[in-house]
């Protein structure tokens, strides 16, 4: 596997660092969750749990070792220095300052091994008047300028469901940053320090909006933009049965095709509409597509290319022939539950391709096997 020579120190909670540190497992990397003894890595007491922990859990520890050090007493720190003087990375998560007051930051421990990789995931980066403020997956959204967009016009922000700053402006970049690290250290023999602000990130994706606007453009409002919710050929529409359909029409051909499946081959012309033509469309197709449930306008589109899609339960998805071709459910087996699902990786490697191959373990699972390898 691609990774299988690197070795990783964990001492992240949650959600984004430990996702960062999944696909650097997926792909072989030895990573060494490093856990306070007392308690661990707090997602593990989450609802619902499988067993003593929780199924989120599960899925995003899959593939690691855990070891318990504490810290702040002068053994951890110890232990810790010496398992740093052998690692290719750490990713951390905490506050900025808070490795500092445990002696334990990237600047100690370069001191001990120059070729360190040291990855910060915060909310606001290690710099920047907001940089020790707390904040969650919300608060990144909101100060980034995209949670004001996010729903119908006229009705207050919608809250997304997944969490997009925690893994799309902190996990992935995280873990791009350090594969970027670990590339450029072939040629330098040094590491190096990557800060990764999960504001930052989520600013980094408002690509569709956020270029107008600093072209000189007008400020863009909730429900009003060609990808939130402003056209008709771009939304969400309920069905006689209570289910929906998902609209992409985006272009001409797909627009003129989906016209014509639901009668109304006049609409061709307004795709690109001003936006109270555009509310009048919407309405004008809701009260067409309610006529029929979702099981019947499948039907009629199933043989037409209109971007017309169902929205689908957990149920559906996971039986979904596209889904499971993809693998991204995938079965393992685990020593006390017997086979549990877990969510496939999203990157396929033709030649070397991740795979779920441990599962998650027990707070403290390795910590002997772990001291006495570093220690001999």
């Amino acid at each position: 596997m691609p990774l299988t020579s690197v070795r990783v120190l964990d001492l992240t909670r949650l959600l984004p660092g430990p996702y960062c540190t999944m696909l650097l497992a997926d792909f072989g990397a030895e990573v060494i969750k490093v856990e306070d003894p007392a308690v661990g890595d707090y997602a593990r007491y989450y609802e619902p749990k499988v067993d003593e922990n929780s199924a989120m859990f599960h899925s995003l520890n899959r593939n690691k070792k855990s070891i318990c050090l504490d810290l702040k007493s002068a053994e951890g720190k110890e232990d810790f220095l010496r398992m740093a003087a052998d690692a290719d990375v750490v990713v951390e998560s905490f506050r900025p300052g808070v490795m500092e007051r445990l002696g334990l930051s990237y600047d100690d421990l370069k001191q001990v091994n120059p070729r360190l990789i040291y990855c910060a995931v915060t909310g606001y980066g290690q710099t920047g008047p907001y940089a020790n403020e707390p904040g969650h997956d919300i608060n990144y959204l909101s100060f980034a300028g995209l949670l004001y967009l996010m729903g119908e016009k006229d009705e207050k922000p919608v809250v997304p469901a997944a969490q997009i700053a925690d893994i799309g402006g902190g996990a992935l970049p995280a873990t791009v940053g350090i594969l970027l690290a670990l590339l450029e250290r072939k040629d330098s023999g040094r590491g190096q320090f990557v800060d990764i602000s999960m504001l930052d990130g989520v600013i980094s994706w408002l690509q569709t909006l956020l270029p107008s606007y600093l072209s000189g453009g007008n400020n863009p409002e909730r429900g009003q933009q060609m990808l939130n919710g402003g056209r008709a050929c771009y939304a969400v529409y309920e069905t006689k049965d209570e289910r929906f359909l998902a609209v992409g029409a985006l272009e001409a051909k797909f627009w003129e095709a989906f016209c014509h499946v639901i009668g109304r081959s006049d609409f061709i012309p307004l795709l690109g509409a001003p936006l109270q033509e555009q509310y009048r469309l919407k309405y004008e197709i809701q009260t067409i597509i309610s006529r029929k449930t979702q099981a019947e306008w499948l039907e009629l589109f199933s043989e037409v290319e209109a971007c017309v899609s169902p929205v689908l339960t957990f149920d559906e998805m996971v039986q979904h022939p596209q889904v499971n071709a993809r693998e991204m459910i995938q079965s393992m087996n685990h020593s006390s539950l017997g086979t549990v699902n877990q969510i496939g990786t999203p990157i396929k490697l033709s030649e070397t391709p991740g795979k779920v191959y441990g599962q998650a373990p027990k707070l403290g699972e390795h910590t002997n096997e772990l001291k006495e390898a570093n220690r001999t």
